[in-house]
Formats: C-alpha cells, sequence, structure tokens
C-alpha cells in the first residue's frame, strides 16, 4: 500500500529544528524527518528503512549553506520565495539533486519560503560544504530545475472534460521525471510515467483528492515504491491538480 499523508495530519506533527542558529520548522510526511539541520557521526544507524519526505519553512531572509545529501531528493517550492544557488525558487517551482551532488544555499526572501523535501530513502542529514568534502563520494553530479511551473487556469479547470498531463521534467536516462496532472472533478484516474524507475511522490497542488477517511487537501502527499502498483486517485468537487515525481533508477549509495 502507498504510504498517503494528508496535509493536516503532517501539520498536526509539526516541529522546530535548529539550524545554524535559525529555527526552521518541520512537517513530517514519510519516514522519520531530521531531529536537527545537520549531520551527526553516527546517524546513519537510525535508519528506519523508510522513504523520508517532509515540508520545510524556512524562516524570513535566512540561508541554508551549500550542502549535499547521501541519496536523491526532490524539492517542490510552495510558499514564499527564495533563491536556490542561481535559480529563483518561487512556486510552483521543483528542484532534482542527485546523491552527492551539492547545491544551495537556499537564501530565503523577506516571507520565509515553503517547501517539499522528498527521498526514496531515509538520509543521514545535511552535510555542509566545504566542511563535509571528505564524505563526498565521486559520482557524476546531477541537477535539475524546472522554475515557475504553470498551473491550469481554475475556469479551464472546470470546463475539462479529460485528464491533462504536462511535462515539467522530461525522463532522463536514469529514469527521472515529473508531470504536472490535471484531472476534472469527480473523475478517477491512474498517474503514472512512461517508463518505469524508482519510487514515485505525488503533492497535491490544488484542488483535493477524495480520500477512504478525509479529502486530501492541498499539499497533502502520496508515496509509493517501485514494487507497487501506479497510484489512482479521484479528484474532488473541485477538480484535482498534482505534481508526479520519479526517481531515479540507480542509487549512490
Amino acid at each position: 500500500m502507498p504510504f498517503i499523508t494528508s496535509a493536516a495530519s503532517a501539520k498536526a506533527s509539526r516541529k522546530a529544528i535548529d539550524v545554524h542558529g535559525q529555527t526552521y520548522h518541520l512537517s513530517p510526511y514519510v519516514g522519520s524527518a531530521p531531529l536537527r539541520g545537520s549531520y551527526v557521526p553516527g546517524n546513519e544507524q537510525n535508519d528506519d528503512g523508510l522513504p523520508q519526505g517532509f515540508l520545510v519553512e524556512q524562516p524570513s531572509n535566512s540561508i541554508t549553506p551549500p550542502h549535499f545529501h547521501d541519496h536523491e531528493q526532490y524539492q517542490v517550492f510552495v510558499d514564499g520565495g527564495a533563491r536556490l544557488g542561481r535559480h529563483t525558487a518561487n512556486p510552483l517551482s521543483l528542484h532534482y539533486a542527485r546523491g552527492h551532488s551539492p547545491y544551495g544555499p537556499i537564501t530565503a526572501g523577506p516571507s520565509g519560503v515553503v517547501y517539499f523535501t522528498l527521498r526514496a530513502r531515509w538520509d543521514s542529514g545535511a552535510k555542509y560544504m566545504p566542511e563535509a568534502r571528505n564524505k563526498l563520494k565521486k559520482v557524476r553530479r546531477k541537477h535539475r530545475m524546472a522554475e515557475d511551473i504553470s498551473l491550469p487556469d481554475p475556469d479551464l479547470m472546470e470546463r475539462m472534460a479529460s485528464v491533462c498531463r504536462a511535462e515539467v521534467m522530461s525522463t532522463d536516462e536514469d529514469g527521472t521525471c515529473a508531470y504536472l496532472y490535471t484531472i476534472p472533478a469527480g473523475k478517477m484516474t491512474e498517474v503514472d510515467t512512461d517508463t518505469a524507475a524508482g519510487g514515485q511522490y505525488a503533492i497535491v497542488i490544488d484542488g483535493f483528492a477524495v480520500g477512504e477517511q478525509e479529502n486530501l487537501t492541498k499539499l497533502s502527499g502520496f508515496y509509493r515504491s517501485p514494487k507497487e502498483a501506479p497510484l489512482e486517485v479521484k479528484a474532488g468537487e473541485d477538480g484535482l491538480v498534482l505534481l508526479l515525481m520519479q526517481f531515479s533508477n540507480m542509487d549512490t549509495a
């Protein structure tokens, strides 16, 4: 069964962590979110074998220094505004980084910035540069960025009769890709990619998906492993916009 997390339940578990003397807030979605904002030697023993997904609230005018992680990840920028290295990271933007590919800094704007960090594997924590350079493996670095992703017009959504799938990141040789699904009200549909690879996350960007126990409103999330059947969702009465992201068929660890 896929992991399904409502925005409300994630927010109910929201917690504060310290990142270089700044107070960030994390809302856990899948697996265990970090206890602090940086890697601690020996933290690998806490690996719970689960994927790891959480929502980050980074405070206004704060800076997350350049760093890397052991595993690949997506970051979905959903509120506020920031700079990610030389890129603008406003809603809605998507960043992909392969494991052991340093990125950053993430420089929040005056309103702060809110973004998902999504991984198919548990990660032991941010390794900051240049201090952690000796832990950086010699792999082919990889980044992908989609800035200012266009969302469907609300009036168009009301008139839609069929599902629309727009490419956000094309399918790379390792299977990474992302699509924006726009699903008409009340329609049940399977969301998937054309080429199987690693696990997949889907985040509700607008509208809501009908859930068994509660409706999955904006910023609710799904994760399915590559061994599970494709995700099926039913759009609510106002339709549904869903961002689907697929991980690679390889991992650096």
